[in-house]
This record gives C-alpha cells, sequence and structure tokens, in this order.
C-alpha cells in the first residue's frame, strides 16, 4: 500500500501549517502559540476531546474508530519546540525570533501528526482509540518524561506508543529503524577542581589547578579506551575548559570543566559516572588539591520493543516499499521516557540532502509529508483493523 491519497490532498495544506511553525519558532516549554493552534485544529478536526496543559504546554487529542469493540488504544507522539539557533537559511518563511529556529524538523513532525490526525478523524477505519501526543520541551527540557510524570499512559489508556524523527542524508520518504538500544543516554557533568592560586613566576607555590584539570580531561579518555568493554559504546567529551582567572600571569585557584556523556546500557552508564569520579578525585589528590563532581542523569537509553519495531518497520515497507536498519545514534531523545512507560518504537524518515539537523541551514524537507502522514496512518489501520 503506497502513500495514501488522500495526503497527497492535503499536501499543500500541511505544508502551510509546518512553514507557519517554522516563521514562529518557540523553545523548551514555551510552546504556547503552537500548543494553542494544535489544540483548535485538533478540536476543528472532531477530535473526540482535546486536552491542553499536559506536561505544562503538551496537547493530548483523542480520536475513536467506527468501532472501539478491540479495547486497542495507541499513542502517536510528535515534539513542538525549536532551538536556540540563529536561522542562517534565507528562507521566505525564516524564523521571525532572533535566536531561535526549527532546526530539528519538530516543525515537520507537528505538521504531519496534525495531517494524520485530520484524516483518522475524518475516516475513522479502525477498531480502537488513538492517542495524539503533541510535547514540548524535547530539546533538553525533558518533556516527554513531565507528560508521563502527570499520568498521560494512565489517564488516557495509552498501549503502545509510536514517534518519528526525520533523518537528513536518507532518500526523502524513506525509513530507517532499529530494534533495541536505538538513541543514547544523554548525561552531563561539571567539575571544579581547586587547588592554590599564585603567581605564574613562582608556581612552586601554588597548586596548579591548570596543569591538574589538564591531566583530568586526557584522563577522562581513558573511560572509553581503557574501562569500557570494546565492543560497548560510550563517549565522554569535555566541552568547557574555565580557569578562574584571565591574566597572563596568575595561576588560578579554580578551573571549572562540564562536559558529556553518551552511553547505550544502564551498565555502561553507571561505569562512566563512577569512573568520572574516581579518575578526578585521583587527579585531585595527585597534584595535591581538591575536587567536586556533579554528575546530571539526563535522558535515558531509548529502547525499541522488538514486536512494536517489527510492526512498524512492515508499515514502512508498506508505504515505501522497504525499510532499513538504522544505525545506532549516540544522540538523546526524550521519547526515551515514554518507550520507559510503554512499548512502542521509533523510525527515521528520510528527509533527503539537507544540512544536518541542529544546524542553522537545516530545513525540513515537506516532500516528506505525505510518507510521514501516512506511515502514522498505516500504524492505525494496521494495528486496530476495523472488521
Amino acid at each position: 500500500m503506497p502513500v495514501k491519497n488522500r495526503f497527497a490532498e492535503l499536501q499543500d495544506e500541511i505544508t502551510a501549517w509546518r512553514r507557519d511553525f517554522h516563521e514562529n519558532p518557540e523553545i523548551l516549554f514555551e510552546t504556547h502559540r503552537t500548543s494553542a493552534i494544535v489544540a483548535e485544529k485538533l478540536a476543528a478536526f472532531g477530535c473526540d476531546e482535546v486536552v491542553t496543559g499536559i506536561g505544562r504546554t503538551g496537547v493530548v487529542g483523542v480520536i475513536k474508530g467506527k468501532a472501539t469493540g478491540s479495547g486497542k488504544v495507541i499513542g502517536l507522539r510528535a515534539d513542538m519546540d525549536a532551538l536556540p539557533i540563529h536561522e542562517q537559511t534565507g528562507l521566505d518563511y525564516a524564523s521571525k525570533t532572533d535566536g531561535a529556529m526549527h532546526a530539528c524538523g519538530h516543525d515537520g513532525h507537528t505538521a504531519m501528526l496534525l495531517g494524520a490526525a485530520q484524516y483518522l478523524s475524518e475516516t475513522r477505519n479502525f477498531d480502537g482509540t488513538v492517542v495524539v501526543i503533541f510535547q514540548p520541551a524535547e530539546e533538553g527540557g525533558g518533556g516527554g518524561k513531565e507528560m508521563c510524570d502527570d499520568g498521560m499512559m494512565e489517564r488516557f489508556g495509552i498501549q503502545e506508543v509510536y514517534g518519528m524523527h526525520n533523518w537528513p542524508g536518507n532518500p526523502v520518504g524513506s525509513f530507517a529503524i532499529r530494534s533495541g538500544p536505538f538513541f543514547a543516554a544523554t548525561d552531563q557533568f561539571d567539575i571544579t577542581f581547586e587547588g592554590k592560586g599564585g603567581h605564574a613566576a613562582k608556581p612552586h607555590e601554588t597548586i596548579d589547578t591548570t596543569v591538574m584539570a589538564a591531566q583530568a580531561v586526557t584522563a577522562l579518555q581513558t573511560i572509553a579506551s581503557r574501562n569500557a568493554d570494546p565492543i560497548d559504546q560510550v563517549v565522554v567529551s569535555v566541552t568547557s575548559f574555565e580557569t578562574s582567572s584571565k591574566a597572563f600571569n596568575v595561576i588560578p585557584q579554580k578551573v571549572f570543566l562540564k562536559g558529556t556523556v553518551r552511553t547505550l546500557s544502564p551498565e555502561m552508564r553507571d561505569l562512566a559516572e563512577a569512573r568520572i569520579k574516581g579518575i578526578c578525585d585521583g587527579v585531585a589528590a595527585t597534584f595535591g588539591g581538591t575536587v567536586e563532581v556533579v554528575y546530571h542523569r539526563g535522558y535515558p537509553v531509548m529502547v525499541n520493543s522488538d514486536a512494536q519495531t517489527e510492526f512498524a518497520a512492515e508499515v514502512a515497507k508498506s508505504i515505501s516499499g522497504d525499510c532499513d536498519e538504522a544505525p545506532l545514534v549516540m544522540g538523546g531523545e526524550d521519547f526515551a521516557f515514554m518507550l520507559e512507560e510503554r512499548p512502542g518504537a521509533y523510525i527515521l524518515v528520510g528527509n533527503g540532502d539537507t544540512a544536518m539537523v541542529h544546524h542553522p541551514e537545516y530545513n525540513f524537507n515537506d516532500e516528506a509529508i505525505p510518507a510521514g502522514c501516512s506511515w502514522w496512518a498505516e500504524i492505525v489501520e494496521q494495528r486496530m483493523p476495523a472488521a
């Protein structure tokens, strides 16, 4: 079954929604305009229930099939938030908000799920209930967790949940997915080394935190090379190195490091945290200083359920003719929180030869809209077929 004709008919309208969202990006939980438009459209489509304010600014729509005797309830999720990036696309519909842009395609995700919701509300050719989920604050805010913490899964009786992300570099409208761990857990750390500051001409009278922290930066790379099993994945990146003094002739009292850790298993996540603290303690003790390590656990590993992944891949094949195995991704994705609560799957839809996500020249490819909408609609109609 190829792309649904209805979405070819709706493509111009869905594209217009997408470009309006693109022109008016909102960051983290501040998706007030976007959320209001989503809620208004869901009500206009004739959704049986529209609920706002879940996860602060999240929106949920409920669509019942022609029959509900199956008792099945499926959730479909799209993210709505933009990124704090200054857009450099030069598009006619480029961001009107300085320092904010849809650099990850969430404008496209939201528009495609709205298109699917319109179709499903019109046809209702399924036996069960669909819950369309529009989530704020995917980009670092944990909006998916907040929606779950607000009791969304229980309140709407969601049994399975499915998500989608566009993927630059893959052919437009193609699909790729993998079972099991897919996107990495993303953690952050703040490290403060303290020694004894002093004059650069008298280093023997100091405890040099710059040397101390430099040794730590190098030593932290041994977590991947010497502590982790070589077949496991872990990335430790120190991304900020700042001294408490900016003078040429002062050895600083303190040095501050920041960074991120990416892992694909709970065991490796625990190992990385323990080794960061152990290495820093050892380096500080060696040089006679002290250290404070604050480790922030962020998004967990996003794990696709086996059965739901197989089903999602078959649906994708019915639309595009094929579904590739996706690579492991060391980026984070807070759909992980929803997949911790319910079985489900997350798929990639090709965005063509565009700039990579989170780049100031990125733009969602509107030609992917029919395939993305069709996948969501087919998930519903094939998982909960009408009698």
